[in-house]
C-alpha cells in the first residue's frame, strides 16, 4: 500500500472496542455511528464522527484535523485542532490495513483503566455526480 492509496474521502462503517480478552463492545459513539475521514494529497487530514442513536451520554461528536503521514504499517495523525482539547498538538498512531475500498484503522485506548483496541472500519466514498 502506498500513501496515495489513502487519499480521498472515507465513510465510517463500524467503530468498536476489543478488550484484553478479545471481547468486543460498542465504541464510544454507540452501535451505529456516522463519520467522514478525509486524507488530502498534500498531507492534511480531517475526521468527524457522531453518535446517531438517541443516547445522551457523551461524547455525541468527535473530530479532529491536522496532518497525516505513513510510517510503515501505520498512519500518524498530527493533530492541530480537536473536539478533545487534550489531543491538540499530539500525534495519534493507527495501525492500517486496506482491502479494496475498505480501510481499517486500529488505535489503542484506556477505557475504565483497561487497555483496549479501537477498531474503525471505513469505506471509500464514491465521487459525487
Amino acid at each position: 500500500m502506498n500513501a496515495s492509496d489513502l487519499v480521498g474521502t472515507w465513510e465510517l462503517m463500524s467503530y468498536y472496542d476489543i478488550d484484553e480478552h478479545e471481547a468486543t463492545s460498542k465504541g464510544p459513539l454507540g452501535v451505529s455511528p456516522r463519520g467522514l475521514l478525509i486524507y488530502g494529497a498534500h498531507g492534511y487530514m480531517s475526521v468527524s464522527m457522531m453518535r446517531t442513536d438517541s443516547a445522551t451520554e457523551p461524547p455525541p461528536f468527535m473530530g479532529y484535523a491536522g496532518t497525516w503521514r505513513r510510517r510503515g504499517a501505520e498512519v500518524v495523525h498530527a493533530i492541530t485542532v480537536c473536539s478533545n482539547p487534550a489531543w491538540a498538538n499530539t500525534e495519534q498512531v493507527r495501525q492500517i490495513s486496506l482491502a479494496g475500498d475498505v480501510l481499517t484503522l486500529i488505535g489503542a485506548a484506556r477505557v475504565g483503566g483497561r487497555r483496549q483496541r479501537r477498531v474503525l472500519t471505513w469505506r471509500r466514498s464514491r465521487p459525487l455526480a
